[in-house]
């Protein structure tokens, strides 16, 4: 079956001018697609279509069926633009997906706390300034990377370190009911130096840690580079699995422009009475034309329908 016939090409431009005192929902079509899963773009990804109005994007998302969004960048944004975003979620019955709360990729940070306690207040900080991004655009999770690993330290010291600097993070969490994800990432491609790359890694931490507050974020392209298995691991993490990301391998660009074969994988998901968000962290493989962002969405609706 070819995804390309089994949709019908061609999308509106829906460049009405939008402001933030006006309930979206008025001015936003019904859907084109009624997806099984949240699959939640990310701002900028069909700007061919929308151009760089947030609002605007928000409204395309949703006219395409998309009932979610993730924003990596949302502590960098202004706090008047975080509380826009938020309303306009609100407006749209949409669900705010992930931003980063603290990353490090150059250096190791939870896996030395312990000896470095010094190092524990700025990343507090961020958990504290994430709790307030949250309320601001109504995001029940965040992202968190707990850094790189030492080389002369041995393996389970920081394991036990990274394990009490998320029980101290999650005591501020869990009074706000904010949720961070832990994200195993690559690093055989993308970030070699980190601490966190398997899901049984992340399931051993979330297990540690015993708090409703740290979860796992299963990037399945990273998975797919680290480990593979990714059906099987699923299954063997999903007890502290809270959230996905979704992009094919070679390439990090949307599925079935890879070698994963995301229609089974997203099938099964649903299958296990998934309702969280499906990030799509990745690229479109022809960004340059509104051809290749119809292109992306497409790829959804076909994935979807199993």
């Amino acid at each position: 079956m070819n995804r390309r016939d089994f949709i019908a090409t061609g999308l509106t431009a829906t460049a009405a001018t939008t402001r933030h005192d006006i309930n979206l929902s008025a001015t936003t079509p019904a859907p084109k697609h009624n997806f099984k899963l949240n699959y939640a773009p990310h701002f900028g990804m069909f700007k061919n279509h929308t151009g760089d109005d947030l609002l605007t994007q928000l409204q395309f998302f949703k006219e395409q069926g998309f009932n979610a969004i993730e924003d990596n960048g949302m502590p960098q944004r202004p706090v008047a633009d975080q509380e826009k975003i938020g309303r306009g979620l609100a407006d749209l019955k949409m669900t705010m997906g992930v931003f980063v709360a603290h990353k490090d990729f150059d250096k190791p940070t939870f896996a030395i706390t312990t000896w470095k306690p010094d190092m524990r207040e700025p990343i507090l900080k961020e958990i504290r300034e994430a709790v307030e991004i949250a309320k601001r655009c109504n995001a029940k999770w965040c992202t968190v990377v707990p850094g790189c690993h030492d080389e002369r330290l041995d393996w389970d010291y920081q394991t036990a370190s990274v394990i009490d600097m998320f029980r101290r993070c999650a005591e501020i969490c869990e009074k706000a009911g904010l949720i961070m994800v832990m994200e195993p990432l690559n690093t055989r491609r993308d970030h070699p130096k980190l601490f966190l790359n398997r899901i049984s890694q992340g399931y051993m931490i979330c297990r540690a840690v015993n708090s409703p507050s740290v979860k796992i974020l299963y990037d399945m392209y990273h998975q797919q580079i680290t480990e593979g298995n990714i059906i099987p691991n699923i299954d063997l993490g999903w007890d502290e699995v809270a959230y996905f990301q979704a992009g094919d391998n070679p390439g990090r660009k949307e599925p079935t422009t890879g070698e994963m074969n995301y229609r089974n994988i997203f099938k099964h998901i649903h299958s296990k009475g998934f309702k969280g968000v499906v990030g799509m962290e990745h690229g479109v493989k022809d960004a340059r034309t509104k051809e290749g962002e119809v292109a992306c969405i497409d790829a959804y609706a076909w994935c979807d329908n199993f």
